[in-house]
């Protein structure tokens, strides 16, 4: 494949992006824990560049929250996911039960689930909720951490305050009605606050000595390099208790590296391993997973002023430009193609006006409806990663965009960014000098439910800093029907509002839709338990080494 013809990156992050692909599974073996293992460790190779963060908010995104956050911590709510057969449900967790106020429907009653010990043996209760609220949401609070907050607050726009009403119940109010509300909470994960102060008040101490509710402890965190997990033998659910003797979590950005770490045993199960490796990784006898799952690739388009995607007809050439399936065949046949932000099987998808599909010629005639043809195309700017979560194969996959595109006269250039910078930047918008004049940036996303997928990039009042409408995107009969949605509390009316907004949105085509992922993974025979759910997150307590 041909270099990115139009490939810019940034001087300071020049050799950190160039530099991974030079990366051998030799020069990882040095990073790597030394020969004696214990029986029962699973050593997984990730996307990300470092640990994410273990305070309780992790970054890396939804990566972390795989990694360092669900097996850490728990929530409130989180999904069950021990089906790979139907989409995850939402179920109770720290939370054992709930209630809508029918006289203000702002606020929520949560009964806690008693008897839960954090890592160091202190109590989780009412009052431990109330303070990791604050640790996140109150700038005045001692325990506030900026950190945790930049990775939290843009998930949780619906909250506006907390309060306990006894032990083991919190009451919390929202901004306006909100029946998303549940959608945010798994993020939201429960730190100590007992190690918090028995560490100095200190999160960076805690970093290295976190303490949450979790299946499974930090043993041991070298950045950049490795963090070891252990069980949590003390954990409140028998169910989920961890059964691998250790996880050593390492990573590894390079998809060629990784892959070249699992066939030379440095680690036991890799993350997202290039497409054209696995059918020689399968027939070496490594067990190869994949899972169709409510994700989407796209690229999420700016409406500042000077953006070149401000005219619906220049979106909808750019969608119908896209070979979906020439991307599916470059990765395997690891995509779903997009129709839509939604899977095309979703119940909510519906039956938009604008088609999305492969039509160079309707794209041309777009285009030249808008001004733009062979003497004048249309130029952008966008903002894409080497690798990084649920990125999939970012770089031969925008290439190929970027030659499809200049095939009907749309002409791009692209910023490389390393993932955690470019994910940053996603809370920063499209405005911020760090967007570095971006016309579109390229961040793969959840879309399990109507918060995750629409509402905190699609409503107007989510805009830099309250969430992720990176690209100031307004459109009120999109900001008018989330309103309904927010305000729908029967099920049958709620799907009926979200089938109306994803209409809405594709014909409005603020994204460039491009697949939906199947999360490859690929792991050593002798790893045992893994369940592949329908979903982004994924269970790791029943994962375990045969002997």
């Amino acid at each position: 494949m041909k270099p990115l013809a139009a490939l810019r990156t940034p001087r300071a992050l020049r050799h950190t992006v160039l530099g991974a692909g030079l990366l051998s599974a030799l020069a990882i073996g040095a990073t790597l824990p030394s020969t004696a293992l214990a029986q029962g460790t699973v050593r997984i190779g990730m996307t990300a560049s470092d640990i994410p963060l273990t305070s309780g908010a992790p970054n890396s995104g939804f990566e972390g929250v795989r990694f360092t956050g669900m097996t850490l911590y728990d929530a409130l709510v989180s999904w069950d996911l021990s089906s790979a057969d139907r989409a995850a449900p939402l179920v109770p967790q720290l939370a054992t039960e709930w209630s809508v106020s029918k006289e203000d429907p702002r606020k929520w009653t949560f009964k806690l689930r008693e008897g839960v010990r954090f890592h160091d043996g202190s109590t989780f209760n009412a009052d431990a909720v109330v303070f990791n609220f604050a640790k996140v949401f109150d700038q005045t609070a001692p325990q506030f951490d900026a950190k945790q907050a930049a990775q939290v607050v843009a998930r949780l726009p619906a909250y506006e305050s907390i309060r306990k009403v006894d032990d083991y119940t919190v009451e919390i109010t929202t901004k306006t009605p909100n029946a998303m509300l549940l959608n945010q909470l798994p993020f939201m994960f429960f730190s100590s606050p007992a190690q918090w102060e028995k560490l100095g008040r200190d999160w960076n101490a805690f970093e290295t000595q976190p303490s949450g509710t979790g299946p499974f402890k930090l043993e041991s965190l070298t950045p950049r390099e490795r963090a070891v997990l252990v069980p949590n033998t003390d954990y409140w659910n028998p169910a989920r208790r961890a059964k691998a003797d250790r996880l050593v979590l390492i990573p590894i950005p390079e998809g060629n590296t990784r892959a070249n770490a699992l066939l030379s045993r440095q680690v036991d199960w890799v993350e997202n391993p290039p497409a054209d490796m696995l059918p020689m990784l399968g027939s070496r006898g490594f067990t190869v997973t994949s899972n169709g799952y409510p994700h989407i690739w796209p690229w999420q388009f700016s409406f500042a002023e000077g953006s070149p995607w401000l005219d619906k007809r220049v979106r909808q050439a750019a969608n119908l430009a896209v070979d979906r399936e020439a991307i599916r065949q470059l990765l395997g046949g690891n995509m779903v193609p997009a129709q839509g932000l939604l899977l095309p099987d979703d119940p909510a998808f519906g039956k938009p006006a604008f088609e999305i599909r492969h039509d160079p010629a309707a794209a041309r005639a777009l285009l030249a409806e808008a001004g733009y043809g062979p003497d004048k195309p249309l130029r952008a700017k966008v903002l894409i990663s080497a690798s990084g979560s649920g990125q999939m194969q970012p770089l031969p996959m925008n290439e190929l965009i970027q030659q499809q595109l200049k095939a009907v006269g749309i002409e791009v250039e692209f910023e490389v960014l390393v993932w955690e910078t470019l994910f940053n930047n996603w809370r920063q918008g499209a405005k911020d000098p760090a967007s570095l004049g971006a016309h579109a940036t390229n961040i793969t996303f959840a879309t399990h439910d109507p918060f995750a997928a629409i509402i905190r990039f699609m409503d107007s009042r989510n805009v830099a800093p309250v969430s992720l409408n990176w690209g100031y995107y307004a459109n009120p009969r999109v900001d008018a029907l989330i309103g309904e949605l927010q305000t729908a509390f029967d099920p049958a009316e709620n799907r009926r509002v979200y089938t109306a907004l994803h209409e809405t949105l594709v014909e409005d085509a603020p994204f460039l839709f491009v697949g939906h992922d199947v999360g490859p993974r690929a792991m050593s025979s002798r790893v045992q338990g893994f369940v592949q759910a329908k979903s982004w997150f994924q269970d790791l307590t029943p994962v375990h080494m045969k002997p």
